[in-house]
């Protein structure tokens, strides 16, 4: 469906409004529109061939030198050249121009305002700067009298025939446009200001060695990861080094923390390794590699190590903050997960990590969710910012992104674990993000391709710069001004790069969007997954991407460099940040008493159960008893001074006499009367 509806539809108007020609038929009557537009259509067209084929600047010829009688005058050799707007510019013979004719008139009609000091004032020989140009002029010559017409208001007089095509010199301070382009300048133009772009990327970067083995250790948390010979190889070759230089007094230099910390992870990878396994999974490596019978010693050395690592200068032994985290989760995490004997069997994701050579300390997890709220936002930001937008879904993608919240920093060498929702949540954020970034920096760098259409703003030419010493012209240069190239002065001397990223450009632009494809895990047995060898090394970029964005950023020897873009940045108040920490804590201790109120009722709840289940016993078992402990103090009461002790409640009141004694002795005694007491709560009565 073709939908031609033209800038009503919100379109920006093109440069050249759409050319219309005459069309000529037998029996038509020509008046001077018809020829009139002929000839506008020719004109046009010629220009605008001129201005996006070729560009401005000078062709041939032209060149600028001292006149031979010197003073302030110098001589303009017959050359061609393009202004802005297409226009020919065609100096036939050789033009003697009066500098100092041209700056005075400068003066006049800037209202007496110059570059430079006035000439007579200049005499003692400082030097005065201009830029000597030329200018496209159009003059109506050859004035007619025009035939009588039947026109209501005819043209009085003589009218112009002709349009004749010609030249002005002017003079201008030292400055002149370039209308050059490099096409690194569009790409700042989407990624901004390159450090804030920058500091994007290297996160990623360090999200990117995390993300699989992330996955990985929240999948598999019951299962061993896979010690291999390259492993035994690591674990023999950091264990020698260790037991040579991890001993020693005070703390260890730069140089020397930096490799200690190195072989400090591989020997705790390895073992962290072995500790995955079970104990018969243990005994078997024991037999498949003799180097792990020093498994107790490696712990030892470790935690040597460790502790002198501790005192480190570690802003001087990692100045990248980045790789300073992660050798700093190395010790803490190796301190509290491998030295111990039989490792830490309670913080299985905190081991797989360390297995991977990828450790995982809670200031690192603190430092992930950061990172990814900044990725997050400087894309959105960018997006927002965009004018050549191509990935049309990028951005629903990049807003359905769920990035944990922030936390608060951690006290110092926290060992807090992590939980699986925690880790699941990070490593899928920081692969959905991963992918978004590289899908927009694609975007941004394939939109290069594809060359804008200059603006016009200033038609004069660029002849040369001279260099005044009072009245005179001392100095003329030519070198500087604008050529005519082949593809045009916007993309000539860009032109040899043209090919390679053309050919980068068929290899990245225009494909199916990249997915990220998570690891997958054998359904039994050990997990295989290689070490991080260049976790704290460098990190470098590399790919077909990355050299395109690198040949549109790196100017050649000669190039015109990329014009930044210079973009006010907004900075968050301390105050809004404080109060963002601030709530991050605040919904870290809700989080904390929520738990806390939940266990409380499951506690009174199972209180509830037990006291139903006692009511439910009482009249049964301890009712009679109750009731016996009740009477006793009553019937103690009533016992008179010659009553035994063994005479019972119940029994009636018989003294020691002779059984013929009169029938009242026989009648049953009197019946007590209970004393009142106060019956306790719940007490059956």
């Amino acid at each position: 469906m073709r939908t031609d509806c033209g800038c009503g539809c919100g379109g920006d108007a093109t440069r050249t409004s759409a050319f219309v020609r005459p069309r000529f038929f037998a029996g038509q009557l020509l008046t001077e529109d018809d020829l009139s537009l002929l000839v506008e259509y020719t004109t046009a067209k010629a220009r605008l061939h001129n201005r996006s084929l070729y560009g401005p600047g000078v062709i041939c010829g032209l060149g600028v030198t001292c006149d031979p009688c010197g003073g302030g005058t110098v001589a303009v050799h017959p050359g061609h050249a393009l202004d802005c707007a297409g226009n020919d510019i065609v100096v036939p013979c050789t033009e003697r121009v009066d500098v100092q004719a041209l700056v005075r008139e400068r003066r006049i009609s800037g209202l007496g305002v110059d570059c430079g000091e006035n000439c007579a004032d200049n005499a003692d020989g400082g030097g005065r700067r201009y830029g000597l140009y030329v200018r496209y002029r159009e003059l109506p010559v050859e004035p007619v009298a025009p035939y009588a017409t039947e026109e209501p208001c005819p043209s009085p007089g003589c009218v112009p025939s002709r349009i004749q095509e010609g030249v002005q010199f002017v003079v201008k301070c030292d400055d002149f446009e370039d209308h050059r382009h490099n096409p690194g300048t569009r790409l700042l133009m989407s990624l901004g200001d390159l450090a804030r772009a920058d500091r994007a990327r290297t996160r990623d970067r360090r999200l990117g060695h995390y993300t699989d083995a992330l996955t990985v250790a929240s999948l598999a948390t019951g299962r061993a990861i896979r010690f291999d010979a390259a492993d035994a190889g690591r674990y023999a070759t950091a264990l020698a080094w260790l037991r040579e230089n991890a001993g020693g007094e005070g703390a260890p230099s730069p140089p020397t923390a930096r490799e200690m910390t190195e072989h400090v992870r591989a020997l705790a990878a390895a073992v962290a390794r072995y500790d995955t396994y079970d104990p018969a999974g243990q005994e078997q490596l024991g037999r498949d590699y003799p180097d792990l019978a020093t498994v107790r010693e490696a712990r030892g050395i470790l935690g040597t190590a460790c502790e002198r690592l501790k005192g480190a200068d570690m802003e001087s032994s990692w100045p990248d903050p980045l790789r300073r985290t992660i050798a700093h989760a190395v010790v803490t995490e190796t301190a509290a997960r491998v030295v111990p004997e039989r490792g830490d069997p309670d913080a299985p994701l905190e081991v797989r990590m360390l297995a991977q050579g990828t450790p995982l300390g809670h200031a690192l997890r603190v430092e992930f969710r950061a990172d990814l709220g900044l990725i997050r936002e400087w894309l959105l930001c960018r997006l927002d910012q965009a004018a050549d937008l191509a990935d049309c879904a990028l951005r629903t993608d990049i807003a359905a992104v769920d990035v944990p919240p922030l936390l608060p920093p951690p006290p110092p060498d926290s060992t807090e674990k992590a939980t699986v929702a925690e880790v699941q949540q990070i490593a899928e954020a920081a692969t959905a993000l991963g992918t978004a970034l590289g899908r927009f920096l694609t975007d941004a760098a394939c939109a290069t391709l594809n060359p804008p259409c200059g603006d016009c703003t200033d038609t004069d030419v660029l002849l040369a710069r001279l260099e005044l010493d009072g009245c005179d012209v001392v100095r003329v240069c030519s070198a500087t001004r604008e050529q005519v190239l082949p593809g045009g002065s916007a993309y000539g001397e860009w032109l040899p790069k043209l090919y390679r990223l053309r050919e980068l450009a068929e290899r990245v632009c225009c494909l199916p969007v990249a997915r990220h494809e998570k690891p997958t895990l054998p359904s039994e047995g050990p997990v295989a997954r290689p070490y991080a060898d260049d976790l704290l090394g460098d990190w470098p970029r590399t790919g077909d991407l990355e050299e395109m964005l690198s040949l549109l950023l790196t100017p050649a020897p000669g190039e015109t460099p990329p014009k930044a873009l210079h973009e006010q940045v907004y900075t968050t108040p301390s105050e809004v940040t404080d109060s963002m920490q601030e709530l991050a804590r605040l919904r870290t201790q809700v989080s904390d008493l929520t738990a806390a109120v939940e266990g409380l009722r499951t506690q009174l709840g199972s209180a509830r159960t037990q006291m139903t289940h006692l009511e439910g016993q009482v009249p049964e078992r301890l009712g009679p008893r109750l009731a016996d402990l009740e009477g006793t103090p009553d019937r103690a009461a009533d016992q008179g001074p010659d009553q035994g002790p063994d005479q019972g409640p119940d029994q009636p009141d018989q003294p020691d006499r002779a059984p013929e004694q009169g029938a009242e002795s026989a009648k049953p005694p009197a019946k007590r009367s209970r004393s009142p007491r106060t019956r306790k709560p719940g007490e059956t009565p």
